[in-house]
This record gives C-alpha cells, sequence and structure tokens, in this order.
C-alpha cells in the first residue's frame, strides 16, 4: 500500500480505538458550570467519542466530549454544518447545537489526569434505529428524499475542514487496492479489483468536472433513526464525523450502497432510490452516469478498509467485520450487472434517457 494512504488509514485508525473515559462527576459539573443544567447523566456508546445522555424535566440532550486526536478544526466543521443545516432546512431531524450560557456552540474542556478535548451539547433525537425497522421501498424513498434535502441544505457550506484528507472519501477509492493483497479469497481479490479498475477507468477522469460540495458521506443504516409507529419516516440523521467537500454524487451512492438487497433486484432497488433522490435535488448525466461504479467503489472501501482495521485490532474484529460478508454479497450482485445496462437504466429512472 502506498504511504499516503497508509498514514490517513493509520491517523483514522486512532480514532477508531478507544476514547479516554471521562468521569461523570466531571461531566456533570462540566453541564452545571457551562449549560446551567442538571438532571440524570448516562454514559451511551461512541465509536470515537465519549458520549452521555442527559434527561431533565424539560429536554433530554446529548453530551459529547471528542476523542482527543481529533482536531477541533474537524469538530468545528460538524458543529457549523449544524448549525448551517437548522438553519437552510429547520425541519430537518438532525441534532440541534445547545449553545453555551455565554452563546458558544462548542467549548474545550480538559477532563481530569487528560488532554484537551472538544465538548459539545445536542439536543437528543428519539427513534428507532434503522437496522432494527422493518425495511420497505416508501422506506428506501424518504431515505433518498431526506438525504436529497440534506445535501440542498448544504451545498452553499463551505468550511476549511472540508478539504482534509479521509480515509472513506470515494474519490481516493484507488488508494485501498493495496489493502486486497490480504484478501485471502481469490476469487473476492478479483472481484474488487474489478470494481477498482472501473473505478479507475469510468470515474476518475471525470472527478474534477462534477459538482462538489460538503456532503455528509456516511448515510448508512445505523446513522438513521426511524418513528417507532411508521418506519417509513425519517426520524433522525446521525453522525456527521465523515464529511467531507467532495463531488455530490458520492452522498448518493454510498447511501445507496447499503440499499442493496443481494437477494432482491438490485438495479431496480438503485435506480428507485436515485430516482427518489432526483426528485428533490435533480441529478445530472453526468453524475448518474458514474453512480453505479461510486457504488461499488464505496463496497470495496468497506470490505478493504474493515479488513485492514480487523487485522490491526483482532480482539474488536467481531465488531469492525459486521458488515463484511453482506458487503461483499453486495459486490457481488453489483458486478454480475453490465455498467452499461446499469447506465441506461440509472438515466432512465431519472428521465434523462
Amino acid at each position: 500500500m502506498n504511504g499516503p494512504a497508509s498514514a490517513v488509514l493509520a491517523a483514522a485508525d486512532v480514532l477508531s480505538e478507544g476514547s479516554p473515559e471521562v468521569p461523570l462527576a466531571w461531566a456533570m459539573d462540566l453541564l452545571a458550570q457551562q449549560y446551567g443544567l442538571a438532571g440524570r447523566l448516562s454514559p451511551l456508546s461512541g465509536e470515537r467519542d465519549q458520549n452521555f445522555l442527559l434527561e431533565t424535566p424539560a429536554a433530554s440532550y446529548m453530551l459529547k466530549v471528542s476523542h482527543p486526536a481529533e482536531l477541533p478544526l474537524v469538530a468545528d466543521f460538524q458543529t457549523q454544518a449544524l448549525l448551517h443545516i437548522a438553519a437552510a432546512d429547520p425541519a430537518l431531524p438532525v441534532q440541534r447545537i445547545m449553545p453555551t450560557l455565554a452563546g458558544r456552540p462548542s467549548l474545550i474542556a480538559q477532563p481530569p489526569g487528560g488532554e484537551a478535548r472538544v465538548v459539545r451539547l445536542f439536543s437528543y433525537l428519539p427513534g428507532e434505529p434503522l437496522p432494527k425497522a422493518r425495511r420497505s421501498p416508501a422506506q428506501a424513498r424518504e431515505l433518498a428524499r431526506t438525504l436529497a434535502r440534506l445535501d440542498l441544505a448544504l451545498r452553499d457550506f463551505r468550511h476549511p475542514a472540508g478539504e482534509l484528507e479521509l480515509p472513506w472519501d470515494i474519490q481516493r477509492a484507488g488508494r485501498v487496492r493495496g489493502l486486497l493483497d490480504s484478501v485471502p479469497d481469490e476469487r473476492r481479490r478479483a472481484l474488487a479489483t474489478r470494481a477498482l479498475d472501473r473505478f479507475a477507468a469510468n470515474v476518475q477522469p471525470r472527478l474534477a468536472r462534477l459538482r462538489a460540495q460538503p456532503i455528509h458521506n456516511d448515510f448508512n443504516i445505523y446513522n438513521v433513526l426511524v418513528d417507532p409507529q411508521d418506519h417509513a419516516r425519517i426520524a433522525g440523521v446521525l453522525d456527521f464525523g465523515d464529511m467531507v467537500h467532495a463531488p455530490l454524487i458520492d452522498d448518493l451512492a454510498v447511501a445507496a450502497a447499503y440499499q442493496v438487497d443481494p437477494a432482491g433486484d438490485t438495479l431496480a432497488t438503485l435506480a428507485d432510490f436515485a430516482a427518489a433522490y432526483h426528485a428533490v435535488l435533480p441529478l445530472q448525466a453526468d453524475e448518474i452516469d458514474v453512480l453505479f461504479d461510486l457504488v461499488q467503489a464505496r463496497l470495496v472501501m468497506v470490505v478493504a478498509i474493515s479488513g485492514w482495521r480487523a487485522a490491526r485490532h483482532p480482539e474488536n474484529a467481531p465488531y469492525l467485520l459486521r458488515n463484511n460478508a453482506v458487503s461483499w454479497d453486495r459486490l457481488a450482485a453489483c458486478d454480475a450487472i453490465p455498467t452499461e445496462q446499469a447506465r441506461i437504466a440509472l438515466r432512465r429512472a431519472c428521465g434523462l434517457a
């Protein structure tokens, strides 16, 4: 694997390791002093950060103490994006930033015996995690429409952290090619290689001409909440930690990759999802033409990066590889469809045939 890619992955891998624990008493004192809030505080799970649920008689909140390795500039990217979304489309179901008593959206604080960390307080979004919900075509279409609204809200937002390199940026999918050497199954290795070859031939030469803006970049089923009484209604969009300034179509590709049912009609599913997005935020022909290859590139990144991380952290392999098998199956389902057939079907679904 080349040096730059290895460095980016290694840096990101630090953030995937456990964040140093924050004393509950310290967090409660901070909430009282900085936000004037008190109530029942309990820890929440988090991949990178230390998160807490604060329950008060009036409302519930989520306190986020960022990983000490996360740059304040990156945390501010997420903070400013959420503030921008709240102003651009107040009805979008994203968390709201709760200001400190001094009116600041975030602060730097140092837990006892630890490093200085970014602290933010968010509104708490109730809902059913999408993986536990009933799946339906209506739900998939609503997911696509919600993502389109989110991208519309972000289209005129800019932040210097958007230009930082991230391992999950599909623009740089070719960098994971070296990770495929460690895939033991020859057929799987060939499958992923074909997808990256198509990406290099069909997508990379066009990237510079595509519309670009800040995107969520991780609109997967684990970052979405639905209404417990109506699983087709989106109740929350979470985790803006992988945001990046990138081609707009990348955001749709990430989300669409998680909609593929290896046992279903892959092309019909992708076409319906793209059409629902297109109805809210019209896509351009050159964006639609690279969508199918971008979906496959994202799936290769999932299997390659998760495999690399599992090898580095065997004790956490079951969690890191939780999406690995189904991602291989999704990739195989896409690989069975000729690119030109997919391009025609996606254009037709969006009325651009």
